[in-house]
Parts: structure tokens; sequence; C-alpha cells
């Protein structure tokens, strides 16, 4: 039986002579965060700004924070890309025998997919105004505009020329060349995602097996810091409009005491056993265990002075499956509820 987020055995066959990800039908992701940086850094440390009389360094890579992840799902490389960036730059005028240095920052705070490289906002600042301060300031809001999305654009192209490797994998006798393969990059979370479900033409004779097994099981708990107020994780997880935006499909939710829920693509359901703005019971499955086999999810949300605090506690969850559920709530409900509602967390 497979575990959730991993591919049943049942589906490896000879469609693809390494016998994985056939068809390239399952989510596969890479974290591009660390080789971004230094992308970045490469980039842009010691490039140079020049026009109207005036040349500037930029000296430094000050900040770069944010994050960058390269997806293929079912053929379809998807890239989610959001950094804040600052740079150091100066320039040093002479006058005479004597130099003087002007000093200043290059801000980029929304770089991402969402936006085209011509809306990426640059700010320049100064460490101190005068008028020739001031002329080279128009400058970089010019020529160093212009340069610095130059340099973005060879940032976003490199990214999805390295990270486009190995992602989309060859079908067995395929023909498909990788310039066909980079044709199907797109940017965004656009794509219905759902998780991996298990096909099988003995599903039913399957699942008679399983009905009254006796399977050994473990419980869960997990701590999480959300820069939310408690009602606002709450509407996140009862809300339909808000449980679609998170997990990037349709859901089936009714958010009363033993109203049903289905998410995933039905790969996750159950049912709602107690629902208060600090506490949350369900009844809740994957599909890919035995038949009418539930655990029991409890979320506790206690709001503090500046997050709220929420505690999982699952029981029932077959021990095989206990690794990849773990893994499962950080990659299919928190990281994405972070990244959608801007919801942060504290280390």
């Amino acid at each position: 039986m497979a575990k959730w987020g991993e591919g049943d055995p049942r589906w490896i066959v000879e469609e693809r002579p390494d016998a994985t990800n056939v068809n390239n039908w399952h989510w596969t992701e890479k974290n591009a965060c660390a080789w971004s940086q230094d992308k970045i850094k490469e980039l842009f440390t010691d490039a140079i700004i020049e026009g109207d009389g005036f040349k500037c360094k930029i000296t430094e890579v000050e900040k770069c924070e944010g994050e960058a992840v390269a997806n293929n799902r079912k053929g379809k490389l998807i890239f989610f890309y959001e950094w804040n960036i600052s740079l150091k730059w100066k320039s040093v005028l002479s006058s005479g025998e004597q130099k003087k240095k002007i000093e200043g920052n290059i801000n980029i705070p929304n770089l991402s997919e969402e936006n085209d490289i011509s809306e990426v906002d640059v700010e320049v600042t100064l460490k101190e105004s005068t008028d020739e301060s001031e002329k080279i300031k128009q400058l970089l809001r010019t020529k160093g505009k212009e340069k610095v999305h130059e340099k973005l654009r060879k940032y976003i192209s490199s990214l999805r020329e390295e990270f486009s490797k190995g992602m989309i994998l060859p079908k067995k006798d395929s023909k498909e060349t990788v310039k066909e393969n980079m044709n199907n990059i797109t940017s965004g979370f656009n794509a219905k995602v759902q998780m991996n479900t298990t096909v099988s033409s003995n599903s039913s004779n399957n699942n008679k097996q399983n009905i009254g097994c006796k399977i050994a099981t473990t419980s869960l708990k997990q701590q999480q810091k959300f820069m939310c107020r408690a009602q606002d994780f709450y509407n996140a997880m009862t809300t339909p409009e808000m449980v679609m935006a998170f997990t990037k499909g349709p859901v089936k939710l009714e958010a009363v005491k033993g109203g049903k829920f289905e998410m995933f693509g039905g790969n996750i359901h159950g049912e709602f056993v107690e629902l208060s703005p600090t506490k949350i019971v369900q009844k809740w499955r994957c599909k890919t265990w035995p038949s009418d086999h539930y655990s029991e999810v409890t979320l506790e949300m206690s709001e503090k002075s500046d997050h709220t605090e929420v505690n999982l506690k699952q029981t029932g969850v077959p021990t095989s499956d206990e690794d990849s559920t773990k893994e499962n709530w950080d990659r299919y409900y928190w990281d994405p509820m972070k990244r959608t509602f801007g919801f942060g967390f504290l280390m």
C-alpha cells in the first residue's frame, strides 16, 4: 500500500525505462533557495552602472530574503519565487586631488513570479544627500533600473534552465527534447494540485480484504506558530474558499459538527467532530489507508500577544505511514497556508 504523498508501487510499469514517476504524473519538488541566493550574489556583486559622467559599483548584496521552488506536475514545470533584495552601492568622485565617496542602497522589494520584470520596483536611497549624490541617484533610477532588470531576467532564465534538468523525465521511446520540455514551463501555482491517488484494477478486492483487519497505529504531535489571529487560522481551516486557496484545488467542506470534508482529489476526507474558535476535532483519513480506518485529528489554537500557537495531535495513524504523514502536514497544509495567506512563522 502506498504512503500518502508517495508513488504506489503498482504504478511502476514499463512505460518508463527507469521505472519511476510514470508519465511524470507525480508532483516532484526541488528547493532552489540556496542556489538562488548564490546566483543573485554572483549577478550583482561588482556590477558597474555608468552614464552621464558618473560610475557606480554594487559592492555587496546586503540582504536576500525569500524563497524559490521548482515543481513538476504532470509534465509541467512550475516555478515559485519571491525575493526581497537590498544592494549596497558606491561611487567615487574626483575633485582635484580630493576624492569623495558617495554611498547608498538599491532595494528590490517585490521580485516574484506574479510580477513581470518590468513591474518589479527598484528603489534607490542615499546615505547622504548632496547635489552630486542626487545626480547619481537619478542615474540609478534610470540606467541603473534597466541594469537591475537585466540582471533579474538573467536570474530567472538561469533558474528555469538549472532546475529544468531532471525534473521532467523521459518516457520509454520518447523523442522529446529539452527544448520541448521548456515550452511547458509556467509560473505560479495555477494548476490544480492533487495528492497522488492509488490506481489498481484490483482496488475493490483490496478494500474488501482490509475491512476488519487490525493494523498497528501511532500518534503524532506537532506545534506551529502563525503570524495571525486564532480566528484567521480557524477560518483558513473551515472556510471552503480559503481551503481551496491553499490546497490549489476543489474541496467539499461543511464546517458543522458531523459535516463532511474532502480535499486533494478525495485523497484526504473525513468529518468534523468538534468545532470552536479555539479547537477543531476531525475524523480524518487518507484514501490509501485500510478501508474504514480513521485517525482523529485535534487542532488547538492559542492566541498569543504577537502570534497564534497551533498544537496538532493525531491519533490512530498507521505506523507504516508515520513519517510520510508528518511530512505531508508541513508540505500540504502549513507551508502552503503560510505562503498563500501571508501568515509567516516564528522560528
